[in-house]
């Protein structure tokens, strides 16, 4: 459309300007032009000669689409056949006695050496990253290596997190799983074929709950993509949960989706015809058909100070097999099994654990805190003081554990745990209240501290005569004693706090003002040490 200038308005005044605001309405009702609208951008396909026409300008949003003719085809390569996929994840369950931590030292050895594997497969040699929450390395993890005859200088081992906080200082942390970017510059920078991640639980991070699936799958998925990117095997060990029975996926501690996303799963278990054997059997093969099981034992190295694995061959058990034959035993008491649990733990952590850990594996193996602390008694664990501003640790005392040699203890558990030598008082059941206690001299009915306190009627004893004190309170220092050692306290700490209290204040109301002035104040009450 066309307009002409009117000779009686004159350009430049109000009435031209309205004039030309009038004529540029019209001509854009005469030609209007079509809206401009974003166009959601389409996917790229990878592999894909260009980009889909119209998409040029657009950014790389929305849904990606693989079409499988552009990807090359690839075969699965192993560490170990039918066991260890090289860039996968793979989990190793057991319970502590098993030996789960020396058995990841063999293959650690094999590896590090390129000795052929325990069913004559070959082994590629490389190199391998360890990460050990527990076992010291110096004490624990090279004399293992040593032992299974390892080339250390192809082992290394994953400590620590070092950074530069805001004020310039250099700083140390725990490694957790979420330091993926970290973990993956170590594996690149010794080219390591193998991580061992000993035990899982202690390394995911503090927010993230095991036995929550969503959170499980998003810290492995990142593990995940770390192993494939580096063709890195990386191997998880956990503990066995306090489920009897059943399918194995299923039996070891956390998330089902722990299992899920691993590619392989193994299963470390008693030999159910003999208790000194052990069996290695495959309970999830994605990628291979699943191969027999392998029989072993943990026999003493007395040149290293440690034990070290013995291969037996293949083995018909299966997985399903490994784990009915103690748990169907009904003579078996929560108490006695969480005594059996609490020995393995500690024999696999090095003799030693911090009693806080303790509680908290306890805890995500379905074991309460109180069914805990009582079990450490009967299993003649004690309780010691790490230092003035340390935490309480638990160990097996003066005796010295040897992993691998198993039989049924002095306290009465009717099961397999690891056996102590002789050397020491006797270990012994107090013939009143049953928990062990240590047999000094020629005793014919040794008590444990706390019951040579109480006289017969269950009254407070404090000179030993076997008869109440005039000022006693009923039942008193036994329980008192009870529920110190349920906090924390070693039983002798414990029944010298009670005798320092009762001799100070000579008269309380109750057991519990018992307790509650020497749980208030426990310096004042607790013994010194020397």
């Amino acid at each position: 459309m066309s307009a002409t200038w009117p000779q009686a308005v004159e350009p430049g005044s109000p009435e031209g300007a309205a004039l030309v605001a009038e004529l540029g309405r019209r001509e854009k009702r005469a030609n209007p032009t079509p809206p401009t609208r974003r166009r959601r951008p389409e996917a790229v396909p990878v592999g894909a000669a260009a980009p889909v026409s119209g998409t040029e300008d657009a950014p790389l949003t929305g849904a990606t689409l693989i079409t499988l003719a552009s990807v090359v085809a690839e075969r699965v390569t192993w560490l170990w056949p039918g066991r260890l996929p090289a860039g996968k994840l793979v989990v190793l369950d057991g319970d502590p006695a098993v030996g789960k931590s020396t058995l990841s030292v063999d293959l650690a050895a094999r590896i590090s050496t390129g000795t052929t594997w325990p069913d004559g497969a070959a082994c590629p040699a490389g190199h391998v990253i360890v990460l050990s929450a527990e076992d010291g390395l110096a004490d624990t993890i090279r004399p293992r290596l040593d032992a299974a005859g390892a080339d250390t200088g192809r082992v290394h081992a994953l400590t620590e997190i070092r950074y530069t906080d805001d004020g310039g200082k250099d700083r140390a942390r725990a490694v957790t799983l979420a330091d993926v970017r970290d973990i993956e510059r170590a594996v690149v920078t010794v080219g390591a074929t193998l991580v061992i991640v000993d035990v899982l639980m202690a390394y995911l991070p503090g927010k993230v709950d095991s036995h929550r699936d969503q959170d499980i799958r998003s810290v492995l998925s990142e593990l995940a993509a770390l192993a494939e990117r580096t063709s890195c095997c990386i191997l998880l060990l956990r503990h066995l949960n306090k489920a009897t029975g059943g399918n194995p996926l299923y039996r070891g501690g956390g998330s089902i989706g722990i299992v899920g996303a691993a590619r392989a799963a193994m299963l470390a278990a008693t030999d159910p015809d003999d208790d000194n054997r052990r069996v290695l059997a495959v309970t999830k093969s994605n990628l291979a058909a699943m191969p027999s099981a392998l029989g072993y034992q943990l026999v003493d190295s007395p040149e290293h100070g440690c034990a070290r694995v013995e291969w037996l061959g293949a083995t018909d058990h299966q997985a399903g097999d490994l784990l009915g034959r103690h748990e169907a035993d009904d003579d078996r008491t929560e108490r006695d099994e969480a005594a059996e649990w609490l020995v393995g733990y500690i024999t696999d952590h090095g003799g030693e654990v911090k009693a806080g850990d303790a509680i908290k594996a306890a805890g995500q193996d379905g074991i309460a805190k109180t069914t805990l602390t009582r079990a450490r008694q009967r299993a003649g664990v004690v309780s010691v003081k790490a230092g003035m501003s340390a935490g309480w640790v638990w160990n097996m005392g003066a005796r010295r554990i040897h992993e691998g040699t198993e039989g049924t203890t002095s306290q009465g558990l009717g099961s397999s745990v690891p056996s102590v030598d002789s050397s020491g008082p006797e270990i012994g059941p107090c013939t009143r209240c049953g928990d062990p206690c240590r047999r000094y001299g020629e005793a014919a009915d040794p008590l444990c501290p706390p019951c040579r306190r109480i006289s017969d009627d269950g009254q407070l004893d404090t000179d030993g005569s076997g008869t109440a004190d005039a000022e006693s309170p009923p039942d008193g220092r036994h329980h008192v004693v009870q529920r110190l050692v349920d906090g924390g306290w070693s039983e002798s700490e414990a029944a010298a706090a009670v005798d320092l209290a009762y001799s100070r204040l000579r008269s309380f109301r109750s057991p519990s003002e018992m307790f509650d002035r020497i749980n208030n104040d426990p310096e004042r009450y607790r013994p010194a040490t020397s």
